[in-house]
C-alpha cells in the first residue's frame, strides 16, 4: 500500500488537469499506455459511488457467508465508501494484469490450458493449486507496478493524492472494476472480460483527480449456469452469491480450522485454491498468458504430487515458496490441506506403488505435533479401510 499527502482543500483539482477535453483524453490514453508498459493489459476510470453494492454487501455478510473472515464484516460498508476510506477520492484507475501461466507441460503438447486442468483433477495422485499461486506473490508484483503507474501520473500532473491498493485494503475490487467498464460480474462473483475471460488480477489507485469516468459494459453472461453446476462443493448459492464456508479456496486458503468433514469428498486433490468455475467459463476460451514472468511457474507446481508436497519440512515449505502467495497460509495449514486430498486419493482406483507411497507419507505424520495435521491424517488414513 502506497500513498502520497492528499492534497489540501485549497488545491484546484481541476487546474492539474488539461482545461479542454482533447487535453483530457489524451492525458487518459498516455496513463493507458504507460500501464501496459508496466505489464497491465487494460486501464479504466471508474466512478467510485459504489451505493448499489451496499444493500448487497450487507445481505452477504448477515448471512454469514462471509465465515471467519472477520475482516470483511470490521470494516463494514466502508468497503463501499471508496471516499470515506481515502479522503478526497473522487475517482480510481482500475487495472488488470494476465496470469494465465505459460504452458510447460510436455504430457499435454498442444493442447487448451483448461484441457490441461481438468486433466490434472482426474490424476488423484497429483496436487493441484490454483493457476494463480503457481508463480510470485501477485500483491507485491501489481503494487510496485501501480505505485510506478501513479509516480507517472505525477510526474505529468503534479503532487495529487492517491492510495494504491490490490487485493489488501477493504474496497470492493469488482465492483470499482465493474464501475470502469474493465468486465462484468459474473456469476461466480468474479470479473468477466469478453477478451480476457476472468484470468486476471485486479488492482486500484484511488485518487484526487477528476478524471472522465469510462462507462460500465453489458454483462454477458446470459442464462449460462455453468459455474453454479460445476461448484465440487456447491459453494455458489445462487447467481453472484458465494458461501465462502463451502468454497474450496476459502477452505485451502483463510480458513484456519479443521475443514468440515462433510465437504473434504469433495475437494477431490485440490490443495490450494480451486478453479473450477473459471476452467468451465466459455469466456476463459479467450483468456490470454500472462505478460510478465512473474507468474512463470516456481517449485514444480504445475506437476507435483501429493506425496511430494507433504512430505516437506517446516523448512522447506518456507524455503520453496518464498515469494509465493502460498507462503502465507503457514505449513499446518498446508499439511491439512494435503491430508485431505491424499485421503480422496485412496478411494480412487492406484497403482499399488503410489498407494503405498501415499499410506507411508500419512503414517509419518500421524503423531505429528500439530492437533490439527493429526485429526487430517487419521481422516485420510481412514479412507484406506
Amino acid at each position: 500500500m502506497s500513498a502520497t499527502p492528499t492534497s489540501s482543500p485549497e488545491t484546484n483539482l481541476d487546474a492539474r488537469l488539461p482545461a479542454d477535453e482533447a487535453g483530457m483524453h489524451a492525458l487518459v490514453a498516455q496513463i493507458r499506455s504507460w500501464g501496459a508498459e508496466l505489464g497491465f493489459d487494460a486501464i479504466r476510470i471508474a466512478d467510485v459511488d459504489l451505493s448499489h453494492a451496499e444493500e448487497g454487501l450487507q445481505t452477504w455478510l448477515a448471512q454469514g457467508f462471509h465465515g471467519d473472515m472477520d475482516y470483511m464484516a470490521n470494516h463494514g460498508m466502508l468497503r463501499a465508501r471508496p471516499a470515506e476510506l481515502v479522503a478526497g477520492t473522487v475517482r480510481a484507475i482500475v487495472a488488470r494484469m494476465p496470469y494465465l501461466p505459460h504452458l510447460d507441460d510436455p504430457r499435454m503438447a498442444g493442447s487448451d490450458w483448461r484441457t490441461i486442468e481438468w486433466d490434472r483433477l482426474r490424476r488423484p495422485e497429483d496436487a493441484t493449486i490454483s493457476l494463480y499461486a503457481r508463480g510470485r506473490d501477485y500483491h507485491k508484483v501489481l503494487r510496485q507496478r501501480l505505485q510506478k503507474l501513479a509516480e507517472k501520473i505525477a510526474g505529468a500532473v503534479g503532487p495529487y493524492g492517491f492510495r494504491v491498493f490490490t487485493d489488501s485494503a477493504p474496497v470492493l475490487e469488482v465492483a470499482l472494476a465493474t464501475n470502469g467498464g474493465l468486465g462484468w460480474r459474473g456469476k461466480h462473483t468474479l470479473l468477466l472480460d469478453r477478451d480476457a475471460g476472468s484470468m486476471f488480477f485486479l488492482g486500484e489507485i484511488l485518487v484526487d483527480l477528476p478524471f472522465p469516468a469510462d462507462p460500465p459494459v453489458e454483462p454477458h453472461c446470459g442464462n449460462c449456469t455453468r459455474c453454479i453446476d460445476v461448484c465440487p462443493t456447491q459453494a455458489i448459492v445462487a447467481p453472484y452469491t458465494v458461501d465462502a464456508r463451502r468454497c474450496i479456496s476459502y477452505l485451502t486458503i483463510e480458513h484456519k480450522g479443521s475443514i468440515p468433514v462433510e465437504l473434504r469428498p469433495a475437494m477431490g486433490n485440490r490443495v490450494y485454491g480451486c478453479d473450477d468455475c473459471q476452467l468451465i467459463c466459455p469466456w476463459n476460451k479467450f483468456a490470454v498468458p500472462a505478460n510478465l514472468p512473474d507468474f512463470d511457474v516456481r517449485n514444480g507446481l504445475d506437476a507435483a504430487t501429493l506425496a511430494d508436497l507433504f512430505n516437506w519440512t517446516d523448512a522447506e515449505f518456507n524455503q520453496r515458496l518464498e515469494g509465493s502467495p502460498i507462503r502465507r497460509i503457514g505449513h499446518e495449514r498446508w499439511l491439512r490441506n494435503i491430508a485431505v486430498a491424499i485421503g480422496n486419493a485412496l478411494r480412487a482406483p492406484l497403482p499399488n506403488t503410489t498407494r503405498a507411497q501415499l499410506i507411508t507419507a500419512l503414517k509419518a505424520r500421524a503423531d505429528d505435533a500439530s492437533e490439527l495435521v493429526r485429526e487430517h491424517v487419521a481422516w485420510a488414513l481412514a479412507q484406506t479401510t
